[in-house]
Parts: structure tokens; sequence; C-alpha cells
């Protein structure tokens, strides 16, 4: 469908017939005649240049109206189309320490390692986000930005699959995970930074302690949403024979609870592949992700077509002068 982005601009079509019609007329008197000494000697007659034959007037009026069409802007409005609108900005942070090798987790009814589990029911999570940017950081004894805050949620499951334990190192440097969420999402709308943090351990590396990282969250009014991940009980075999242990028993359940709800955020705890799959349904209803409907309809400027025939019908009613003398002398 065309439209005129700026129809109001058609009130100037009238103009040159306004101002022919205020301008007073050229008043050109014919040059007093030549006489020549010899008889039957005669100069062929001049054209009147005041007067402008009919068809370069028309010619010229044709090409006004062009270029004031071409000034209005002419669009071709294509169909409405869905696309993603900025909702939230949510940071998935990764714990990948040795210790996410253990595996009290199980899928399928098969055991398997912790990072397994999270990799499985995260990617998940994140295709859900449709309309909010999604970024991955993963954490061990560094933190690394993965991917970046964008809309392309297969590339954030994608790098998520493909990371391995040990990526960012055998430690857990909580602290500096938070920092660097902090660090890229400072710069968003306030409402809109989440971060969900994901760990089985204690800080035993990094930079910055996670009570200093919680409060540059809390300043920056980042919220935190934190879940540690393990089962508390797990049947092991050793030279004395089996026995049951605490896996874990390093979580430090304390700490990630301070800094969930001091950032307004809440801590989880996921003992099993079920109840992580809860907790990230839980923080769906928490954080609803943006309506992805939204409808935008692709535009086309047109005006260059309008714009093209004011030029050429100008430029041809400008060279009209001359074909019709070079006639005239032809004749």
């Amino acid at each position: 469908m065309v439209e005129l982005a700026w129809p109001w601009l058609l009130v100037l079509l009238p103009l040159p017939l306004i101002v022919s019609r205020l301008l007073p007329r050229a008043r050109g008197a014919v040059g007093a005649a030549l006489h020549l000494p010899h008889a039957g000697v005669a100069l062929p007659q001049q054209v009147d240049a005041s007067r402008v034959p009919g068809l370069r007037r028309a010619l010229g009026l044709l090409a006004w109206m062009l270029l004031t069409l071409a000034v209005a802007r002419p669009q071709w409005l294509g169909v409405p189309e869905d696309v993603p609108r900025s909702g939230r900005d949510l940071l998935l942070a990764v714990d990948t320490s040795g210790s996410m090798s253990i595996e009290d987790m199980q899928l399928g009814g098969a055991p398997v390692p912790r990072f397994a589990a999270i990799q499985a029911i995260a990617s998940d999570f994140v295709q859900r986000r449709a309309g909010d940017r999604v970024g991955l950081i993963l954490f061990g004894s560094r933190a690394y930005l993965m991917v970046p805050l964008t809309f392309d949620l297969k590339t954030v499951g994608t790098q998520l699959m493909e990371s391995a334990i040990g990526l960012a190192g055998r430690e857990t440097a909580i602290g500096d995970a938070i920092a660097l969420a902090v660090k890229r999402l400072r710069e968003r709308p306030q409402p809109q930074r989440v971060v969900v943090l994901l760990t089985d351990g204690v800080n035993t590396s990094g930079e910055l302690d996670p009570k200093k990282a919680t409060e540059l969250a809390v300043a920056n009014q980042v919220r935190v949403y934190t879940i540690g991940i393990g089962a508390d009980a797990m049947r092991v075999n050793s030279l004395f024979g089996s026995r049951v242990v605490n896996p874990s028993a390093d979580l430090d359940e304390a700490m990630l609870t301070q800094m969930a709800e001091q950032t307004g955020g809440r801590y989880f705890r996921a003992r099993n592949s079920e109840e992580l799959a809860d907790i990230y349904r839980s923080i769906d209803k928490l954080e609803p992700a943006a309506d992805a409907k939204q409808s935008l309809r692709p535009v086309d400027e047109l005006y260059w077509i309008p714009l093209g025939g004011a030029v050429a019908l100008g430029a041809l009613a400008f060279l009209l002068p001359g074909f019709r003398l070079r006639g005239t002398a032809a004749a």
C-alpha cells in the first residue's frame, strides 16, 4: 500500500499558477526593423522569447507536480511483521568449576553431571525468553562473557550446550561473575536488569568478594536470582564399601540467600533435575518475558521515482526551445 509521509506538502501544487497570476506580465517590444540598403534582402524574423510554447509550459507544470509529490515522500507500506520487543536484559551466569562434574543429577532416568543437567534445562529456559535480550557468563577461577546481551536466543543456547566443565577454570569466582554481570547491565534501563546465577559451591577464587559484588549490584539496581544446585545425599563406592555422602556440603546457601534478598531477587535450591526445571518456571513467572507480538510494517521510500521524473521533464522543457529554433532555421 502506498501512502504519503507528509501529505500536507501537496498544498504547494498550485504555487506556479498563483505566482503566474500575481507577477506582472512581461512587456517586451519587438525591436525596430532593420532597413537594408539592398532591395529584396531580408533577415529571418526573430522568435519572440517572451512567448513560452504551450508544450514547454505543460512539461514544466508536470515536472512541478512530480517534484511536489517527491517532497511529500511517497512510501510503500508492507505487510505487518511480528518483531521482538525490547524487554528485560537477562544474564545467565553458570558455574563451570570442577565440582560441576559430580553425577548426582538425573536426566531420562540416567545419572548425569550437574553441568549436563544445567545445559539441558537452562537451554530450554533461554528459548522461552522471546522478547528479552539474553547473555551468557561462564565462571570458574575467573568469569568470562561468552555471549553479550542479544535477541539471538539460539546462539545463547548453542554456546551453553558447547561449553565444558573447567572451561573458565576449576575453582569458583562467584563475586567476579556478579561484578561482570553488573558491568554489562548498568547501562541498560533500571527495571530490566536481571541476573540468574547457578552454582554448586562457595566462592574460592576471584578478585572481588561476593559481599562487595552484592553491594555493587544493589547500587546499580540489578536483581539477582541465585540457584544452588546439587543433591543432599549420594551413595558412593569405596574400598570399605558403599556409603552415603552429602555432595553439596560446600554449598554456601547463606551467602546465596543474602545476595538474592539484598538485590530484590530470590534464592532457589535445586537438588535434582525436576526441581531445577520448576525453578526456571518460577523465574518465568517472577520475570515474565516481554510480549513478542509487537508488529512493525516495513517501509520502502519511493520519493526517487517522482523525483527522477521531475528532473527528466525539467530537462526536456529546458531543451525544447533549442529544438524549436533549430527546426525553424532548417525551414
